[in-house]
């Protein structure tokens, strides 16, 4: 399979996500800004979540412009990565349907650290295919923000017990770190 290949079915599944998500909000049954109070932890969930798959993207997207070649392992780790990321929807209805509930704000915080340690997973299997001193390794030196993600999510799913507001806050906090796409790609690509 070309690298071409995997960009549009990730690209594809990235685009029902955010699709199935958009589906399942639904509008007040009232006519006055009274009737949108109810909806607001939902409405805030749905924007988190798809800045979430839109950080994805882009950055799946600016690594896939230094990636060379993808093997069986490489399908199969970016199928590990849309595996989380296909869970975003599910568990974004569970937190604004409960009102932002410890435990589905905890899991909202599982799937996102799942899917963090999936796209490091699917860095890894690409590093493994492509020379010490290709454009792609040069590109990926230096994790700080991943690291930092890393140990955010952690602390975000523990605080989603303690208060679920600062869990999300601590995911919130990771989706501003990655807001601006990862830059190391361009740079790379620049030289």
């Amino acid at each position: 399979m070309s690298r071409t290949r995997l960009e549009a079915f990730s690209d594809g599944v990235i685009a029902i996500l955010i699709t199935i998500m958009v589906l399942q909000l639904t509008p007040p049954h009232g006519h006055d800004l009274a009737a949108l109070r109810p909806l607001v932890p939902v409405f805030l969930g749905y924007v988190l979540s798809f800045l979430y798959l839109g950080i994805y993207w882009t950055n799946h997207h600016h690594l896939f412009q230094v990636v060379e070649q993808v093997d069986g392992r490489v399908l199969w780790a970016n199928i590990h990565l849309l595996f989380w990321l296909s869970l975003v929807p599910f568990l974004t209805a569970w937190v604004g349907d409960n009102g932002l509930a410890a435990l589905p704000v905890a899991l909202y915080g599982l799937v996102l650290l799942a899917s963090a340690i999936a796209y490091y997973f699917l860095t890894r299997a690409l590093l493994a295919l492509h020379r010490p001193n290709s454009a792609l390794a040069k590109a990926l030196q230096g994790d700080f923000k991943e690291k930092v993600s890393i140990a955010l999510y952690v602390v975000g799913i523990v605080l989603a017990f303690v208060n679920a507001w600062l869990g999300c806050a601590a995911y919130v906090l990771v989706a501003l770190i990655w807001l601006i796409p990862d830059r190391r790609v361009e740079k790379v690509l620049g030289q």
